[in-house]
């Protein structure tokens, strides 16, 4: 009797001593280095992040960029078709578009002629017919002379080459219509938009592609004070600047004059484009 209970007794010790080590190895986990993080839970959200939002949509913020500015004299930089851009010596040119016109032109030829400065005006035929005194005076008071096209066409170098020719050759006539020996040394088209036939016919008609070098935009009526600085401050040795005295109110331009005459003639010499 007693040797019956005893092996039971020990038969149910064994099974409990085997179950617990059983158990320990089930749950045993790998240690972890002192100092190491928690391993995260597979669910939760990266540290920083929104867990509503995958990684791969998530809105981002660009970086600042800085968009290069235009300069207000970069308009001839680039040499356009091969145009003359420069005087190629170290004094300045001033060149006029769009006149002749009654108001404008006089008051300019006043502060050249004060100044004894000469300039080169960029004549419209229509113009030309309207006014012939004032071209009279600009040829007199020795100022050179540019073709800038009949009526100011600006897609005039798109046209056929037999167009464009017509075109330059009847503003030529009628500027010889009232000086017969007058020079006409160069063209300069509309806008500067220059085409490889425009640059072409008027060559072959004796005028040089006359572009610049710096251009205020006076056409589009900044402040007197604005033209005079965008000049000032964008004309370097050898520029050819662009200004108007016809096709709008140019008063601001008038007014601009005598301040960039000076500036430039003191510090670079105005010279006569020839």
């Amino acid at each position: 009797m007693f040797g019956r209970a005893a092996a039971a007794a020990l038969l149910v010790l064994l099974t409990l001593l085997t179950g617990c080590a059983s158990d320990g190895q089930r749950g045993a986990q790998p240690p972890t280095a002192p100092g190491s993080p928690p391993e995260p839970s597979p669910t939760a959200p990266a540290p920083g992040t929104d867990p509503a939002v995958p990684p791969t949509n998530r809105p981002t913020t660009p970086s600042p960029t800085k968009t290069p500015k235009r300069s207000p004299g970069s308009g001839g930089k680039s040499g356009p078709l091969n145009t003359k851009r420069v005087t190629g010596v170290k004094a300045v040119a001033l060149t006029f578009d769009d006149g002749p016109h009654p108001v404008w032109t006089p008051k300019v030829l006043d502060q050249l002629r004060a100044a004894k400065v000469k300039a080169t005006f960029c004549l419209v035929g229509t113009q030309v017919r309207r006014h012939p005194e004032l071209v009279a005076r600009i040829v007199r008071e020795g100022h050179s002379l540019c073709n800038h096209s009949w009526q100011h066409d600006l897609e005039l170098g798109k046209k056929s080459e037999a167009e464009i020719r017509a075109n330059l050759e009847r503003t030529n006539r009628e500027i010889r219509r009232i000086i017969p020996d007058a020079k006409i040394p160069y063209y300069r088209q509309p806008g500067g938009k220059w085409t490889a036939s425009v640059t072409k016919i008027s060559r072959e008609l004796g005028m040089t592609p006359l572009h610049w070098d710096v251009d205020p935009r006076d056409w589009d009526k900044p402040s007197a004070g604005t033209i005079r600085t965008r000049v000032v401050d964008h004309a370097r040795a050898g520029s050819i600047v662009l200004l108007h005295d016809g096709g709008g109110d140019r008063t601001n331009t008038v007014a601009a004059c005598p301040g960039i005459i000076a500036a430039l003639k003191s510090k670079y010499g105005i010279a006569r484009l020839k």
